[in-house]
């Protein structure tokens, strides 16, 4: 039965980190639409009908066929992003509502349709006529695979994304939608937070914010408030190193709006989880009662991102929300800190980490690894760091490398981040975490991989500064 659930939760898991693959590297865009919105259209800071008429065929169009485009491309490299896009058109046009549920269901399918035409192919293609071939099977399938779209997939998602819809409509006029935090923040904790809010309530907020301008849904895992509570709590009443890191947390979190950042405090002591779910039922309350909404999705959840997406009548709402999230889960993980205070209990963040970790790599299948090479500096042009999603963890490693790079007078060596399924290949050097392991030697086969626990943690790099000079 365990090995069951165990299972059943990795492949949710798996599931959670495809789906935000799909939206995460396209969050540019997002923020490109929800900017022209917020300024040009009717209600909007400029008015102005003329530009106003890029909001709709952006929306429609362009999020969707970037996000199919990326799905196929994750399944089968750029060919079969190319098909992906190919099949997502075919669930786009005609439709009435944005296609991001049919763009993330037709745009891996099609990578998914092509490669495995490409296998059945592949050694049975005449000398000279490769090119040929492989053109017109992409084109072929690709056709096949987008009129299957628009003749079936798309009747389908369209009356489940209605329906969805309409159900949370539903349950927001009732004024029950606060409680849907009782469901979001126990899945945030199990990585999920990307796959609900990018796969699930931004295709609904952006329905929404297109009939009346602005959606609450955009707010619901985004709001900062209940993490924030959680890590000043720590700051205030922790003990160890777990008191002494809550204040770094702080910034990441709040300012930098990696929200992955606290789950390790909750995994620390799971009856947190209540002070959580508490700050974002009484945020969502406030929200629900002042009609405060986002007219775009705000991605990272930083505090700057969300005041950047906010309405022009929303924002006594949205601070107030965020402010009342933050202080009732400060107030309850206080109390569940205190009580705790003196069982005898010695609260270590280094293994809530390394739980953290030992659930990402259960729910990818990947077995945690150390990994140590010694390289010198003539080899290595371009470090990578790789994360899951390529936009959070991986960016603050990038940071922290880049300075102590410069700091040893090391100026002619490149440092990037990405995903861990898009590692450039002319890549020298990868660090990524220990539970990626095996996805970085797929992606660069010719790269060192170097694993680290923790991205913040700079005696890693120290190590391999001095192993380059």
């Amino acid at each position: 039965m365990e090995t069951n659930k165990s299972s059943l939760k990795g492949s949710v898991q798996r599931l959670g980190s495809f789906l935000s693959g799909m939206v995460l590297p396209n969050i540019g865009a997002f923020i490109a639409w929800g900017l022209i919105t917020a300024l040009f259209i009717p209600t909007g800071w400029m008015p102005n009908e003329y530009l106003s008429k890029l909001v709709d065929p952006m929306i429609k169009y362009l999020l969707p066929l970037l996000i199919g485009y990326t799905g196929g491309k994750m399944v089968y490299g750029h060919r079969g992003g190319v098909v992906g896009a190919i099949a997502t058109a075919g669930v786009v046009i005609g439709a009435s509502i944005p296609m991001f549920l049919g763009a993330m269901i037709m745009g891996p399918f099609g990578g998914y349709v092509i490669k495995k035409v490409d296998q059945l192919f592949e050694g049975k293609i005449p000398t000279g006529f490769e090119m040929l071939v492989n053109n017109f099977s992409a084109g072929i399938f690709g056709g096949l695979v987008s009129i299957l779209a628009y003749t079936c997939i798309e009747p389908v998602v369209t009356a489940f994304s209605n329906g969805l819809g309409s159900l949370a409509t539903v349950v927001t006029n009732m004024g029950l939608l606060p409680l849907i935090d009782i469901f979001i923040e126990p899945a945030k904790i199990l990585f999920l937070n990307n796959a609900i809010n990018h796969g699930i309530l931004t295709p609904l907020g952006v329905q929404q914010a297109q009939e009346v301008g602005k959606s609450i849904f955009f707010l619901l895992e985004a709001n900062p408030g209940p993490g924030l509570g959680i890590l000043l709590a720590y700051t205030l009443f922790g003990k160890g190193n777990a008191k002494q890191s809550a204040p770094g947390a702080i910034i990441i979190h709040f300012l930098g709006g990696i929200h992955e950042i606290y789950f390790p405090y909750i995994l620390m002591k799971p009856v947190l989880i209540l002070a959580a779910i508490a700050g974002g039922i009484c945020a969502d309350l406030v929200f629900v009662l002042t009609h405060a909404g986002l007219r775009a999705a705000a991605s990272p959840g930083s505090i700057f991102a969300v005041l950047t997406m906010t309405a022009s009548d929303s924002y006594l709402g949205v601070l107030g929300g965020v402010a009342v999230g933050t202080i009732v889960s400060f107030l309850v993980a206080s109390v569940i800190l205190k009580a705790s205070k003196d069982n005898g209990e010695e609260e270590n963040l280094e293994e809530a980490q390394a739980k953290m970790k030992g659930m990402k790599a259960e729910s990818k299948g990947a077995k945690a690894s150390e990994t140590v090479v010694n390289v010198s500096k003539a080899d290595v042009k371009l470090i990578v760091f790789a994360c899951d999603a390529g936009m959070g963890s991986s960016a603050m490693g990038e940071s922290i490398l880049k300075k102590a790079l410069k700091d040893a007078g090391i100026t002619d060596v490149g440092v990037k981040h990405s995903s861990v399924d898009s590692i450039p290949q002319e890549a020298d050097v990868v660090f990524t975490q220990e539970n990626l392991v095996e996805r970085a030697r797929k992606s660069a086969k010719t790269a060192n991989i170097i694993t680290v626990k923790n991205f913040l943690d700079r005696s890693k790099y120290d190590e391999f500064i001095n192993t380059l000079k």
